[in-house]
């Protein structure tokens, strides 16, 4: 399947769904790979040429990039939200999907929390500049319509519009029978930030400290890959308890709701100078190098994984390649001055367990170093 989302200038955060379901974000002036979803033999044996979906891409971005001259574009490439001048105020964009935790939810015959999980990654992008998400637009493209199911995406979809306090003022329904195998959800959202007030990253320097919010679980990303390891390496089946964590089922696990981090920094915003802000999502936390450049991320002091993921690291997926694709355990992170780190965990607490997980470093290479939970040191 195929499906497209464009909003001009942006480090544009589009998706591009393949057979495979494979993820690749890119903006009209730098692409950029989410190119370990799934382990290169997953690629090789899905039949996934990441070259030929690199040509694909910049054949789109090569032309579309001229349309940046009709609009004040503020952003550089490669941010998390796409700004637009308006007046005295930053418009921002960010478009996203669920990906492949869609077939988690059709395996469980459970369609109720992807919407969650759809106005997460979405509102999730826009506070990454400082913006106060206003509204959004869904698009539910379906094999065939399906009353019970809408109808339980529609619960999600209110949720999370509920949680991060956005309308959801429009959207579009598709049916496309031969194209579309059961259904495939996305959005798109808007938000407000004063200009003085954008954080853009460009504030960021050697000394300060990472700031990480816990996640969920493994909230939008790495599905390919860890749909492959539980049901096709591991042979479990969605209701069979996690291994790691026999109090839920794999499914359960699976399907818990990317959190939704607009009322924490929206707060943290209003008392506390932020230099940075970044949700990690795909590509773990290579997602900090989309921050600045000429900075590293030095990460030395990471939560207890959740159980999830110590089950895939212990089906022999690397450690390199697992902090590459899954958040293990930081959903969001912000980055700021040391003088100000108690002031921000205090308030961030209020919403969900943060603490301090490391440093930023001058590094021109931009090096981001992690500390696994199995006591190595990693390199993204």
């Amino acid at each position: 399947m195929f499906w497209c989302g464009f909003f001009p200038g942006r480090k544009v955060q589009s998706l591009l769904m393949f057979k495979a379901n494979t993820t690749i974000r890119y903006s009209l002036i730098d692409i950029y790979f989410n190119h370990l979803v799934i382990k290169l033999v997953t690629y090789s044996e899905s039949g996934v040429d990441i070259d030929l979906e690199e040509v694909t891409v910049r054949a789109l971005t090569q032309k579309l990039k001229e349309t940046l001259q009709f609009q004040d574009v503020i952003t550089e490439s490669g941010h998390f939200a796409a700004l637009v001048r308006l007046g005295n105020q930053g418009l921002a964009m960010s478009t996203d999907g669920v990906g492949s935790k869609i077939l988690v939810a059709e395996m469980m015959d459970k369609y109720d929390t992807v919407g969650i999980d759809c106005v997460a990654m979405v509102v999730n992008d826009l506070i990454c500049v400082g913006a106060r998400p206003l509204a959004m637009v869904d698009y539910l493209a379906v094999e065939k319509p399906d009353p019970e199911a809408a109808r339980q995406i529609a619960e999600g979809l209110a949720e999370g519009c509920r949680q991060a306090q956005v309308a959801m003022i429009g959207g579009e329904t598709a049916s496309l029978p031969g194209i579309v195998r059961n259904f495939d959800l996305a959005a798109t959202g808007i938000g407000l930030v004063d200009l003085e007030k954008i954080v853009a990253g460009d504030k960021i320097g050697e000394g300060d400290v990472i700031l990480g919010i816990q996640s969920s679980g493994i909230h939008s990303n790495g599905l390919s890959l860890a749909r492959r390891v539980f049901f096709q390496e591991a042979g479990l089946q969605v209701d069979d308890p996690l291994p790691t964590d026999e109090k839920v089922t794999v499914g359960e696990a699976l399907l818990e709701p990317t959190r939704i981090y607009v009322q924490a920094i929206n707060e943290l915003l209003e008392e506390v100078e932020v230099h940075g802000l970044a949700h990690i999502t795909g590509g773990g936390f290579t997602n900090l190098k989309r921050l600045k450049k000429g900075v590293g991320y030095h990460i030395d002091d990471l939560p207890s994984p959740h159980p999830l993921f110590k089950f895939i690291s212990s089906q022999g997926v690397d450690d390199e390649e697992i902090y590459r694709v899954f958040n293990m355990g930081i959903g969001f992170a912000v980055i700021l001055s040391p003088e100000n780190a108690q002031q921000a965990i205090d308030i961030l607490e209020k919403h969900y367990p943060t603490q301090i997980i490391g440093q930023v470093t001058t590094d021109p290479a931009g090096k981001v170093e992690v500390k696994s939970f199995q006591g190595g040191w990693i390199e993204l």
